[in-house]
């Protein structure tokens, strides 16, 4: 295909591929854009242009999630500490650490965030 002048485009296939690698590893746009050598704005330009590079950006940020995930699970038999932390986090109300506060008397919250319990004062009769 002839050129029809102008400025050739910065999102090449080697610049697509770089953008597609740094996102494979949940890099923020500013650090795929540098890995890459292009400005944000082209990026934003491009995404513009192509929606669909969005969704494939959303797929490949998961990408470490899934991974991470994936670790987690084939390793909590490793030990009784893993799995049950991994209870805890997904079964909060079953394996947690549950605590149940119950205060007597009224409080008084002051600036710095302690509490201070205030003596009961007792109604006259």
């Amino acid at each position: 295909m002839k050129n029809k002048g102008g400025r050739p485009t910065i999102m090449t296939p080697d610049t697509l591929a770089k953008l597609e690698m740094a996102f494979s590893i949940d890099a923020t746009v500013g650090e795929a854009c540098s890995s890459a050598n292009i400005s944000q704005d082209a990026f934003y330009d491009y995404l513009k242009k192509n929606p669909k590079f969005s969704d494939r950006i959303a797929e490949l940020r998961e990408k470490p999630v899934l991974k991470a995930r994936n670790t987690v699970v084939s390793k909590l038999g490793e030990s009784y500490a893993n799995s049950m932390d991994y209870l805890k986090r997904k079964k909060r109300l079953e394996f947690g650490d549950n605590i149940d506060h119950r205060i007597a008397g009224n409080l008084a919250i002051t600036f710095d965030n302690a509490f201070t319990p205030q003596p009961e004062i007792s109604s006259p009769e």
